[in-house]
């Protein structure tokens, strides 16, 4: 037996802090599911520091109508993991001003799909036809405890992860070169063999029987790969990128899994790739998908990569 729920109207301020509870512990739960670092109880302060370019701590006590000591030790939680910038104000040094970090600017992009997931899912179990706010509460607690919820935020995630993937068009040429330039720019360097492959891809993969793929999103083209053909009906899995403000979504998974599908459905004997074992999460990613280590050649085609992984098919 259920002893608030017994109470009725009389234990409504305990049901709310009880369902409070409940559902900071799976919105807790949807965070770590995306390996996302974030502490829900954080959310309020974040979210009004991200919506300024630049706020007081005072401010920041208004907006939130809660404690000082509230505030101060949110924003001193926040500045421990490093997600926002204090200054002092000019004029008064008491005042405080916060704003995002570049480390915090990067979570609040990855976060915001996952937010609105999360929107839908309490929309979900709060309109419904309730004769008063304790069927709510009721409603909503089963579907907490349930773990309904969560599965609800999930799958509201995987369908605004789901990106379409389509085949080579002349329409993104520009953003196949565009895309992975700025990925090697960032992570290593941009090689001869980079810019004679994506300056020419008609030339260097699809015209000898390779494929160049790409995830659209909006009509534009944020993510891209490319299979080049090699000898015995085998493919290099290449040239995958995707634009730094999709990075989170897993769009490069949802490349990577096209890759593969489209190579068994065509039966192709085997993928492999070339890669770097500083990018520990891309290698971690390839073991995921099934990919083993191979020696690399002396020949290899990339200065840059130290280790060859195969798929068999």
């Amino acid at each position: 037996m259920d002893s608030l729920k017994s109470l009725g109207e009389l234990g409504l301020g305990s049901r709310l802090k009880r369902l409070s509870e409940a559902c900071m512990k799976n919105i807790q739960q949807a965070y770590n599911h995306f390996n996302i670092d974030f502490d829900p109880y954080l959310f309020p302060a974040f979210y009004n520091i991200a919506k300024h370019s630049s706020i007081t701590n005072n401010r920041l006590l208004e907006l939130l109508q809660t404690s000082q000591p509230a505030v101060t030790q949110t924003i001193n939680k926040l500045n421990k993991k490093e997600l926002i910038v204090i200054i002092p104000d000019d004029e008064d040094r008491r005042k405080k001003k916060v704003s995002l970090s570049e480390k915090g600017k990067k979570l609040h992009i990855r976060m915001q799909p996952l937010w609105q997931a999360m929107t839908e899912a309490v929309e979900t179990y709060t309109q419904g036809k309730h004769s008063s706010i304790l069927e709510h509460i009721n409603h909503f607690e089963d579907a907490l405890h349930s773990g309904t919820f969560l599965k609800t935020i999930l799958d509201n995630m995987k369908k605004r992860l789901e990106i379409p993937i389509i085949d080579f068009t002349a329409e993104h040429r520009d953003a196949f070169y565009d895309l992975n330039i700025e990925w090697l720019e960032t992570y290593f360097y941009v090689e001869d063999f980079d810019k004679e492959v994506l300056s020419n891809p008609e030339k260097h993969i699809l015209g000898p029987g390779g494929y160049i793929f790409f995830a659209v999103e909006d009509g534009k083209a944020v993510g891209t790969v490319a299979l080049m053909k090699a000898d015995n009906n085998c493919y290099e899995l290449t040239k995958m990128a995707v634009h730094p403000s999709m990075r989170g979504r897993k769009v490069g998974q949802q490349l990577m899994q096209h890759c593969i599908d489209f190579g068994r459905e065509n039966n192709f004997d085997m993928l492999f790739l070339y890669s770097n074992t500083l990018l520990d999460n891309a290698i971690y990613i390839y073991r995921k998908y099934g990919f083993k280590e191979v020696p690399v050649e002396p020949d290899s085609p990339y200065q840059r990569s130290n280790i060859k992984m195969e798929l068999k098919l």
